[in-house]
């Protein structure tokens, strides 16, 4: 990402309890929040949902979708991580 490119997202609302545990976390990995949350969305967007891996598969199969390899295909999706 550049600089021309830089996008901001603010959350507003955040329970008290929650940005605790997030602050601490961010401060565990010697991170600052920003770096820490962009770390957590940045995992979360490349992330296939369960949706677009089905959607990847029958594609693959041919519209198909055994639950055995949709089984697969989602531990390999996450093991790739």
């Amino acid at each position: 990402m550049t600089l021309a490119e830089d996008r901001s997202v603010q959350i507003r609302h955040v329970p008290d309890d929650v940005h605790r545990v997030l602050r601490r976390r961010a401060a565990g990995e010697g991170k600052s929040m920003q770096e820490y949350l962009l770390a957590l969305l940045v995992d979360q967007a490349r992330r296939p949902t369960a949706r677009e891996v089905l959607e990847r598969a029958g594609r693959h199969s041919g519209g198909e979708v055994d639950s055995g390899d949709m089984i697969r295909q989602l531990r390999d999706e996450r093991d790739a991580r």
